[in-house]
């Protein structure tokens, strides 16, 4: 009996192949380390004060640095993704994230630390666009959303093991060897070659390498000037609005998890295991998203997660007194708040499906990676409207950005399943 030939592309094949699941481990591995690294500097924060003497508005700054940076990063790393290969972008951005860590554990003042964390920002964020494109590009359509789930699924494994490293682990082996450690993910760098380049990608290089007009007349324009060009300005838009209003949503409320849950007189041990609890519905959400976006589509997922988070937030700030004193309950509504973030599962195979080859990598890391970077102004939102309505009131800014997302994912059109065009 003749053997079936295999589908000339990746994206072809009606279920995995080994090629996928080396595809699936890298992108996953890069995103849970990257997102690691980003989480770690907050639960590190009041040993790097106490030993180098820094002040409320240094660490500020500090923090503010690290995420900011992810937007540059995400600009940069997105155009070697759509230029030079996603395996190359990939590389690249681990090899930052993994310097600027050593850097930081080396670090002797601020100086040093801002440097530090600007170099780690830089490559934390164009560990998602690179990653998300080459999912993207290779799985079947039908099982996009699960296996970008999965892939997703990195960052609430980051966040969790953030908190462990920073909370039970960093107290007893220091700050500064802890992100010596943090360092290890450059380890993986000798294995990239072994990992497959987008075929998709290699083909639309190919086009463009024998002086297709169109290819070629998009390759001579910048990067940037082809997301705002007129046949995708109105849909870069929406997308930047739809993930900036849930990203609020977000940064709002992980960044102060931890303060917040200290303000309600829990110990630093014990707002780590919240935020665990937080951590565990994230993991739930984050795989669980990807089947049922592949099942009644992108958007009715994302708004029915974003409802969940917001009625998940609300309970934690505004009802917090009504469970005080059953804390089984409390952690219930932190991890039914986890679970509402499982519409971060949507964005890589959405936009994979939304934008072009030619700017795929650079359009998704700089959507996701500036609209992450301008939430360096959280903090000073939060500790603002904390000084009048407390750490709760600023937390319960995230439910209602958790809302308008949910109302706004409406205005884009609906893709799941669509198959991909070099």
């Amino acid at each position: 009996m003749v053997a079936s030939p295999q589908p000339a592309r990746l994206s072809l094949h009606e279920r995995p192949v080994g090629a996928h699941r080396k595809i699936l481990a890298f992108a996953w591995g890069a995103w849970c380390t990257g997102f690691y690294s980003l989480m770690l500097l907050s639960f590190l924060l009041p040993p790097i004060q106490a030993e180098l003497g820094l002040s409320e508005g240094s660490l500020a700054r500090l923090t503010a640095v690290g995420v900011g940076m992810t937007g540059a990063g995400g600009l940069f790393f997105g155009w070697m993704s759509d230029r030079l290969g996603r395996r190359a972008s990939l590389a690249a951005s681990i090899a930052a994230f993994s310097i600027g860590n050593a850097a930081c554990g080396l670090a002797t003042g601020e100086g040093w630390l801002i440097v530090a964390r600007a170099l780690a920002g830089l490559g934390i964020g164009g560990t998602w666009g690179g990653g998300q494109a080459l999912l993207g590009e290779t799985f079947p359509p039908a099982l996009r959303g699960r296996y970008g789930a999965i892939a997703q699924s990195g960052a609430p494994v980051g966040l969790g093991l953030a908190t462990i490293v920073g909370s039970f682990l960093a107290p007893e082996l220091g700050w500064r060897t802890t992100f010596l450690l943090s360092a290890l993910p450059g380890l993986i760098l000798p294995f990239v070659p072994r990992l497959p380049e987008s075929d998709l990608w290699l083909e639309h290089r190919r086009r463009l390498l024998e002086g297709h007009p169109d290819d070629v007349a998009h390759a001579r324009r910048p990067i940037l000037a082809q997301m705002v060009a007129p046949d995708l300005l109105s849909l870069f838009v929406r997308a930047f609005l739809l993930t900036a209003f849930n990203m609020s949503a977000y940064w709002f409320a992980v960044v102060w998890l931890p303060r917040y849950l200290q303000s309600r007189g829990l110990s630093i041990f014990g707002s780590g295991w919240w935020t665990l609890t937080f951590v565990a519905g994230s993991l739930l959400g984050y795989l669980t998203f990807g089947w049922v976006s592949d099942a009644i589509g992108r958007r009715r997922a994302f708004a029915l997660y974003c409802a969940v988070t917001a009625a998940g937030l609300a309970m934690v700030t505004l009802f917090w007194d009504a469970f005080a004193s059953r804390p089984l309950v409390g952690l219930g509504c932190m991890f039914i708040a986890g679970v509402g973030t499982g519409t971060w599962s949507c964005y890589g195979p959405y936009f994979s499906e939304i934008f072009p080859t030619r700017v795929r990598g650079a359009t998704m890391s700089v959507i996701m990676n500036v609209t992450r970077g301008i939430q360096f102004v959280a903090p000073l939102v939060i500790a603002a409207v904390a000084g009048r309505w407390g750490l709760a009131g600023g937390l319960a800014l995230a439910a209602g950005f958790a809302v308008l997302a949910g109302l706004w994912v409406w205005t884009l059109p609906e893709t799941a399943g669509a198959r991909l065009e070099a």
